[in-house]
């Protein structure tokens, strides 16, 4: 790979490059994967490396910002997984969805976007399918009242319900329990 194609990858924070060589900003005394995301330097104050090792070898110390460092940093897929497993827990409650994503420590709409991206999926859509896929087990499953099951994966009224599964399977719950019930 030549110094101009690394320079390309570094200029356009390619991430199908990281891992593959490093860059140093000399003035800086800091390296960088060419993913990352801070202020593209001066060419003239680059340099490149195969390895993490050597960029730490002629000394310069990792970026703060995208972990240079770390084999896998993933900020952001780890904010998403975080994400994920609050609505996985949460999605039969009813509560503030905004207060627990500010638990997490970004705001409901950064989250949506970085949930998004990473789930291929919006949050509401997410729990929209937990929702549907937890009413077809306990309707496949148990005996409860459809009232019950409507409760139980988080809505609070019974038209919601039967509109949403409806929607969701194209049958009614009771029509649905009669086809699959085990």
């Amino acid at each position: 790979m030549t110094k101009e194609e690394m320079w390309k990858a570094t200029f356009e924070n390619d991430a199908s490059y990281d891992g593959i060589f490093f860059y140093a900003v000399k003035s800086t005394g800091i390296y960088c994967r060419p993913s990352c995301k801070s202020k593209i330097p001066k060419r003239e104050n680059v340099c490149f490396f195969g390895t993490s090792e050597q960029a730490r070898k002629a000394g310069f110390r990792p970026c703060k910002r995208c972990r240079s460092d770390l084999l896998d940093y993933q900020p952001m897929k780890e904010i998403a997984e975080k994400a994920k497993q609050l609505l996985e827990d949460s999605y039969n409650k009813s509560c503030d969805l905004n207060l627990e994503m500010q638990k997490i420590g970004v705001s409901y709409r950064r989250m949506a976007e970085i949930f998004k991206d990473e789930y291929g999926v919006t949050l509401s859509e997410y729990v929209a399918n937990l929702r549907l896929v937890e009413a077809k087990r306990m309707l496949s499953d148990t005996e409860d009242e459809i009232i019950d099951i409507a409760y139980s994966v988080g809505f609070s009224g019974l038209s919601s319900f039967y509109r949403f599964f409806k929607n969701g399977t194209g049958l009614p719950p009771a029509a649905y329990r009669k086809e699959h019930q085990k």
